[in-house]
């Protein structure tokens, strides 16, 4: 087995790791029904819709709430 003859400096294996620390964009697609951007195969956080079907009731975020 062969050995090393110098060791590698620990800024040149950070910047080698830091390499693949990036962030990918998020992808979005457009919902058939409200039109807003939402995950791929996840439900709609708008309307609450997946796959042309309502799943989820999407509660009114001022419902109960007076303003005075």
């Amino acid at each position: 087995m062969a050995n090393l003859k110098w060791k590698t400096p620990r800024s040149k294996t950070r910047s080698r790791r830091a390499a693949n620390w990036k962030l990918n964009p998020v992808t979005t697609v457009e919902c058939p029904q409200c039109h807003q951007a939402k995950l791929p195969h996840f439900v709609c956080g708008s309307c609450g819709t997946y796959n042309g079907r309502q799943v989820v009731a999407i509660k009114d975020d001022h419902a109960g709430h007076s303003h005075g």
